[in-house]
């Protein structure tokens, strides 16, 4: 029997804390991978998702159920995060750039899709550098939007900024993000 967020949210408040395994197991992947493209680093990002982990064990009295269990567990790591981010800028340190932009490519003819697989490969490459690349505010937006597929309500919740600021946030991004990509592939950005 699969139980739902809420299902098993109220199990642990009626005294079975072990329950909240079931809720680290389906949320694990997409708090890391948010964290991961926050903070720019792996280990920080798993540290980051596990402290979260806790203060949403912690604070689960507090979640009201007026958004998803995801969108609440989500911002909290996103705070986490931030905080790591923050404290990272007053000492600089060098970041791990890390993503995960996936696309599958299907084509018959195995030279022609090895060829492809390359291209593509690089033009993946190329796009998460850039990414990478984009002031945080614009970053954060495509990373939600695109990556972890959040709609707009939920962008809105977890980065605690109005609808209108999350939706330009993502025009500039995806311009500014276009406009580099492309002057990359034109080999006037190394």
């Amino acid at each position: 029997m699969n139980l739902t967020d809420d299902e098993i949210i109220e199990h642990i408040r009626r005294g079975d804390a072990r329950k909240f395994a079931l809720l680290v197991d389906r949320h694990k992947d997409k708090a890391f991978t948010l964290a991961v493209r926050v903070i720019g680093d792996r280990h920080e990002a798993e540290e980051s998702v596990q402290d979260g982990f806790m203060r949403a064990y912690r604070n689960l009295g507090q979640f009201r159920g007026d958004a998803r269990f995801s969108t609440w567990l989500y911002r909290i790591v996103y705070n986490v995060c931030m905080t790591k981010v923050t404290r990272k800028r007053q000492r600089p340190e060098s970041m791990d750039v890390q993503s995960s932009l996936v696309a599958n490519t299907f084509v018959d003819d195995e030279d022609v899709a090895s060829d492809i697989r390359l291209e593509n490969e690089e033009y993946r490459a190329i796009l998460r550098d850039e990414v990478e690349m984009l002031p945080e505010k614009f970053r954060t937006a495509i990373t939600l939007f695109y990556l972890e597929e959040m709609s707009y309500e939920e962008m809105t919740t977890v980065l605690n900024l109005p609808l209108g600021t999350i939706k330009t946030n993502l025009f500039r991004g995806r311009a500014l993000l276009r406009e580099r990509v492309q002057a990359r592939l034109r080999g006037e950005l190394v």
